[in-house]
């Protein structure tokens, strides 16, 4: 079973995340440390704990937001996320290449003159290589069970 963590570990942890933010890793004892210099805890077991949830509350903000966290810089990396734009469009359509088969289709709904569409080579599914199925060899032929060798039923 696992470890219950206090209010008290809880509390202090994401205090600490929310004013040193820029200081902490992802490394346990680096933010051993900084629990050291920037808090006066009572114990080193308290300290430990406090340490280590801090860290794990590192690596889930590095995944995401994480609730009851609240500081600038997670308000800012989401606020970047939501602005990104990329270099150049995932959906660029200024050139379609389809398969024959959807250009039977096209046709049949009468879009068969639309800009930017390449009818390509069919691609085959499947593995690259030899169809094993189809290019199978008889397997060779086991003598039957009563015409055993002559030296197995002498001795």
């Amino acid at each position: 079973m696992g470890r219950v963590r206090t209010k008290t570990v809880k509390k202090a942890s994401r205090v600490l995340i929310e004013k040193y933010y820029p200081v902490l890793t992802l490394d346990f004892n680096t933010n051993k440390r900084l629990c050291d210099d920037v808090a006066i805890i009572a114990s080193k077991r308290l300290r430990n704990k406090i340490a280590g949830f801090t860290t794990h509350l590192m690596k889930r903000i590095q995944k995401g937001p994480v609730p009851g966290i609240s500081f600038k810089l997670q308000d800012e990396e989401r606020e970047r996320r939501d602005n990104y734009v990329p270099e150049f469009s995932a959906l660029d359509t200024s050139s379609i290449e389809i398969c024959p088969d959807t250009e039977s289709m096209l046709k049949a709904l009468n879009f068969e003159k639309l800009p930017g569409v390449s009818v390509t080579a069919p691609v085959r599914a499947g593995r690259a290589g030899r169809d094993f199925r189809r290019e199978r060899r008889p397997r060779p032929q086991r003598p039957a069970a009563g015409n055993a060798p002559a030296a197995a039923t002498e001795a």
